[in-house]
């Protein structure tokens, strides 16, 4: 952190001295007036004066009501229909890396299906010595890992290509969720099936309606690829894929096939709808780009934006956001309030982590001066995210998937935000 950030941090001890200096009528950060009784304090409330619900109220626990907002949402203009569409997880909303199952974004081509664990099958075949079927049972008793990764959506940020379009954290990034997954590793089933020689790509396949096939090298297939069954501990969500799906870390969400039902191993790809004619790249001569699976480093300010304003005026502020990168771990992000002219390293809540999100925070004093907020995310192999103009000097404007440009928004004096663009 450089020394003029350092400079804008204040001390626990400097919070507490000024504040009892400050006098009973003085408000420091956020601290409520202290000139007269509070009631809420000085009076017992209805909470206090009988019992609560029982244990058994929700035998499976429910966000509490005053939470109620926040929730998956949908852009209706986005697609025609629901059943292929997508919604958003409300990042701005939430603390720390985890993605609660229940808020975590959707995509779906042909809608979310019902599949019984009992009736679950998962072929392995092609390329193989013996062609294997497992049923739901049969994968539990393979050797179990746990691992944290994100899952993104290609076209994540993709409606910013042009310009500043959504006015929100959750809808111009919220296409992604972290979550622990618990499987098996793709490579050990590839093993008991024996891949010949000769293989050298899969093909894999959902067992809903569109099927959403996408080609994977073996290389990536037998790398870090798990074949999942659970997600934060507890059993898929039937949007999520129930009762399996595929987790392939770093590389684009469509490839994250869901209710996973056959793994051909193939001497090629296949060149399916969903390689060719969708999530490729078009450049500014026309020409797509595809194969370009990795998430590269990209981030975000959570806090304040658009969907969380600044409401306690000026004062200490925790300014936070989301970092990642499919090409490794997050190892720094900086921030800056000027629209990059000037930048300050972010205090990373813990050491980035392979594919995963990473929380970062500054924590600053504001002083109701309007700012341009941004943040730049780092990775372990060196690359640094780039503003939308280099971006473009490279893609052009005909791209859909794959935007990791630097994301800015106008904190205006008095705490509401505005998605703007300062390339």
């Amino acid at each position: 952190m450089s020394d003029d950030a350092k400079g804008l941090v204040p001390s626990r001890r400097q919070f507490l001295t000024g504040a009892a200096a400050a006098g009973a009528g003085a408000v420091a950060a956020g601290a409520a007036k202290a000139a007269a009784p509070d009631p809420l304090i000085t009076e017992v409330q209805d909470w206090a004066s009988g019992l609560g619900e029982g244990v058994d109220a929700t035998p499976y626990g429910l966000p509490v009501q005053f939470e109620s907002d926040v929730v998956r949402r949908n852009v209706e203009w986005l697609t025609a229909d629901t059943i292929s569409s997508i919604n958003f997880t409300p990042i701005h909303a939430l603390d720390g890396t985890i993605t609660p199952q229940g808020c975590a974004f959707e995509r779906h081509h042909s809608g979310a299906i019902e599949l019984r664990k009992e009736d679950y099958r998962l072929m392995i075949n092609g390329l193989v010595d013996t062609p294997l079927v497992f049923s739901y049972a049969d994968l539990e008793r393979f050797p179990r890992e746990n691992r944290v990764y994100f899952c993104e959506c290609a076209a994540n940020s993709g409606m910013e290509w042009a310009g500043a379009q959504l006015n929100g954290a959750q809808f111009t990034h919220g296409m992604i969720h972290n979550m622990e997954y618990s499987g098996v590793s793709l490579r050990t089933l590839l093993e008991e099936a024996g891949v010949k020689p000769e293989g050298k790509w899969v093909y894999v396949e959902g067992a809903d309606a569109s099927s959403n096939g996408r080609s994977i090298p073996l290389e990536k297939a037998m790398d870090d690829v798990l074949v999942a069954f659970k997600a934060n501990g507890e059993a898929l969500r039937k949007e999520h894929g129930y009762p399996v799906r595929l987790v392939v870390p770093g590389w684009e969400g469509n490839m994250w096939v869901k209710w996973l039902r056959r793994v051909e191993v193939m001497d090629q790809p296949v060149e399916s709808r969903e390689e060719t004619s969708k999530y490729t790249d078009t450049l500014a001569n026309g020409v797509s780009r595809k194969w370009t699976w990795e998430m590269d480093a990209k981030s975000v300010v959570t806090s304040p934006s658009p969907q969380s304003p600044i409401k306690h005026g000026k004062g200490s502020l925790v300014i936070t956001g989301l970092a990642w990168s499919g090409r490794g771990a997050v190892t720094g992000v900086d921030v800056s309030l000027d629209g990059g002219k000037n930048w300050q390293e972010a205090r990373l809540a813990a050491p980035g982590t392979d594919k995963a999100l990473t929380r970062f925070y500054l924590d600053t004093n504001w002083d109701g001066s309007e700012m341009l907020l941004q943040s730049r995310a780092r990775d372990s192999s060196g690359y640094v995210q780039p503003t939308k103009a280099q971006l473009r000097e490279v893609r052009g404007l005909n791209s859909i998937y794959h935007n990791n440009a630097i994301q800015t928004w106008w904190v205006k004096a008095n705490g509401e935000a505005e998605n703007v663009e300062v390339s």
